[in-house]
């Protein structure tokens, strides 16, 4: 799937499972929490398309997410395509076949996805609120360049950085200093996984079994059928696709902060 579609079905998923949460476990969040969650939520589904680099040097090419903060995601997303080739390399048995890139291999496995939910909560409760700030600058940077793209792109890299460390640090000065913020590790992994299920149903797939052997290959990419299968940038994900998803995150959002809105419409929440 493109960028967008990553980032909105995190967004969605999120004010989801919030939604969920709240109606049958008595969970409920302020709003700057449900906020919070949903924008990292939505960065993290963009995450593991950092292993497709660009042009660093020219500021060019790369996935969505590498774009995002200019030559510097771009090198970020250099360094982890390379690393991810590696251990695609270090790990691939006989029938897996060559590569000369590392796009869809260690950052789209699930393993990937619970490591980094793991380690985002382990640095936000060993350093508080300053790993806090600092994790949501680069998620809400994600969020942005994902959800409003065709607005990054044209206000470009330097605005992008900006508003992303303003709103970083609005949440820096209104968030509690008593608390590890477990939520914001769960929602980076939570999108990373949001991301490898998107992947699965285009026609590439995604090696979510790794590191499962299956007939002496390590890296086996699943996925649906080619008849059926999302073809990226078709009308299906572009106009229908997301969609369903926007009308899903505004109906959940609603339910959570403004539930009388939905009774008046005889929906049950």
């Amino acid at each position: 799937m493109m960028g967008p579609s990553h980032a909105l079905s995190g967004a969605a998923v999120w004010l989801t499972g919030s939604w969920a949460l709240d109606q049958f476990a008595d969970y409920h969040q302020t709003p700057l929490a449900l906020a919070v969650g949903t924008a990292v939520c939505a960065g993290g589904a963009l995450l593991p398309d950092l292993d497709l680099s660009g042009k660093v040097t020219r500021n060019q090419g790369g996935a969505t997410v590498a774009r995002t903060f200019g030559v510097v995601s771009l090198f970020i997303a250099e360094v982890i395509e390379k690393v991810s080739l590696g251990v695609y390399y270090a790990t691939k048995l006989s029938k897996d076949p060559r590569r000369n890139n590392g796009h869809r291999t260690l950052t789209h496995t699930l393993p990937f996805a619970g490591l980094l939910g793991w380690g985002t909560t382990a640095l936000c409760a060993s350093y508080g609120k300053w790993a806090v700030v600092s994790i949501l600058f680069f998620m809400i940077g994600l969020a942005l360049r994902g959800l409003f793209d065709k607005w990054a792109e044209r206000a470009g890299w330097v605005v992008i950085t900006l508003v992303s460390a303003a709103a970083a640090w609005f949440t820096f000065a209104n968030l509690p200093d008593d608390r590890g913020y477990p939520l914001i590790g769960t929602a980076v992994g939570v999108g990373c996984v949001v991301h490898v299920l998107g992947d699965m149903i285009t026609r590439a797939g995604v090696p979510i079994l790794w590191p499962i052997p299956i007939k002496r290959r390590m890296w086996t990419m699943i996925g649906l059928p080619n008849s059926i299968a999302l073809r990226t940038g078709s009308k299906a994900e572009v106009v229908v696709l997301r969609t369903v998803m926007t009308v899903v995150a505004a109906l959940s959002a609603v339910g959570l902060v403004a539930p009388s809105v939905l009774q008046r419409f005889n929906i049950n929440v």
